[in-house]
């Protein structure tokens, strides 16, 4: 098993929602707990921004704007300026849930996932956005986790952790929404526990294993394709960026 280093950032309560963005040249991440975002740019001190609430997920918008999955909802955050714009409100009227692992379709619909505050059984939804549309997909959620796409969003997976089941669906690549039912893609021992993941660009699914203190990749036939291990038990949430996406980071807790 291959290994993986400690970057030079700030140390998190919940990392989580780490992504690259590519005309900012950054990576950037959510402290959940602590309602903060981090961007940091080619491995400089990390900018942090305070956020509306305890934020999990964004989507790229343009170069300086990103829509953000928060507690009650989605928001727009200038990076720029530093400035939130309410957008959608979901779910804020239920103070016991909070937004978890979400994900951008290829489509440019955004799936957004709900789980109880407290990790209550079936607490959470998970739900599609399409221009201030809101849809609910799949309901009756502990922990919504491993949202991600093929490159031509055909084949979507996303995880119920409580459950230890990763699924896969087929959907409609110019909606994000599914149109088949869904199957049973990975499932896995009750110590390690699938969080966040994305598909790179040969369809490889990689997975963070909660609890399994590292990151698995596994190919679109459900075998495993490598591993990468972490000095930290509670692995969140990967991201590929960096010039030609060849640099791996990993969020933990």
């Amino acid at each position: 098993m291959k290994s993986m280093e400690v970057c030079n950032g700030p140390v998190c309560e919940l990392g989580e929602g780490i992504f690259w963005h590519p005309e900012r040249r950054s990576f950037c991440w959510f402290d959940i707990l602590n309602s903060k975002f981090y961007e940091q740019i080619d491995d400089q001190s990390t900018k942090v921004i305070e956020c509306p609430g305890m934020a999990s997920a964004a989507a790229r918008i343009d170069s300086s704007r990103l829509l953000v999955a928060v507690d009650d909802g989605l928001h727009i955050l200038n990076l720029v300026d530093q400035k939130w714009e309410r957008y959608l409100e979901i779910e804020s009227n239920n103070p016991l849930t909070r937004s978890n692992d979400c994900r951008v379709h290829p489509s440019g619909s955004f799936w957004f996932g709900t789980m109880g505050c407290k990790a209550e059984k079936g607490a959470g939804s998970i739900y599609h956005v399409n221009s201030g549309k809101l849809q609910l997909l799949y309901s009756n959620v502990t922990i919504p986790n491993s949202t991600c796409f093929t490159a031509d969003g055909s084949i979507g997976y996303f995880a119920d952790s409580a459950l230890n089941l990763v699924w896969r669906v087929e959907l409609n690549p110019s909606t994000g929404l599914p149109v088949s039912e869904r199957k049973v893609f990975l499932s896995f021992e009750s110590n390690t526990i699938p969080d966040g993941a994305i598909v790179d660009s040969q369809g490889n699914v990689w997975i963070a294993l909660w609890g399994a203190s590292k990151v698995a990749a596994y190919h679109p036939d459900g075998s495993l394709f490598t591993e990468f291990h972490l000095p930290a038990t509670q692995v969140s949430c990967p991201a590929f960026g960096g010039a030609n996406c060849s640099e791996l980071r990993v969020t933990t807790a």
